[in-house]
């Protein structure tokens, strides 16, 4: 059985991730830093389809982007989920893993908002369905917050003001480098995206 560990963060822990750099300024490591990269993804996208396993339907399969684009590594391993009806639309439930930690969220998919079916005004929708008792200990951020900032806890925000017209917010939970050498991820994973269920469909018209 496969399961994610402190060093699954570490592996993102380097100077530089373009190849051209490496090549420049490091090109002996290359070869192995490849072959780490590909040996957890690997691991990365198990732990991904045992999650989609546990889940099943609504959902359809998971996304999981690949371990480098071309002319660069990752800085982090990402993956998400939709259900099978909703799959033009870009709001998902996220699965990041980076050098600090593993987060699972409720999120907005940038990169697919210009063919999306669902709207930003939709998606903005979920905090009216927001139970703050429920979700008190999960953490908010924005959209265009630094992915490895500190953010806060439902339970103290009292307000959610977006701060324009393309902003949008985030909810999620997060298990640190170090807790994830004793936690079943994939099933803290599932369990985590069973959770923002209410949320997510209710970003959906």
């Amino acid at each position: 059985m496969t399961y994610l560990t402190p060093a699954s963060c570490d592996l993102f822990n380097r100077p530089c991730f373009q190849f051209a750099q490496l090549k420049k300024y490091a090109p002996e490591t290359i070869p192995q830093i490849k072959a780490d990269y590909k040996a957890a993804w690997e691991n990365w996208r198990a732990i991904i389809l045992r999650v989609a396993a546990m889940l099943g339907e609504p959902f359809a399969a998971p996304h999981i982007e690949r371990w480098c684009n071309g002319w660069q590594v990752r800085a982090h391993f990402f993956a998400y989920f939709k259900y099978h009806e909703w799959q033009e639309s870009a709001a998902i439930l996220s699965v990041l893993l980076n050098r600090r930690r593993l987060t699972v969220s409720l999120d907005w998919h940038c990169y697919k908002a210009s063919i999306s079916l669902t709207t930003l005004d939709h998606y903005n929708r979920w905090p009216q369905a927001l139970d703050r008792k429920t979700y008190a200990d999960y953490d908010l951020w924005h959209g265009s917050d630094d992915e490895y900032a500190d953010y806060p806890r439902v339970a103290d925000c009292d307000e959610l003001p977006l701060r324009d017209a393309a902003d949008y917010y985030s909810i999620g939970k997060h298990l640190e480098r170090a807790q994830l050498g004793s936690v079943d991820s994939a099933a803290w994973i599932a369990d985590t995206i069973r959770a923002l269920q209410p949320l997510y469909e209710a970003c959906h018209p």
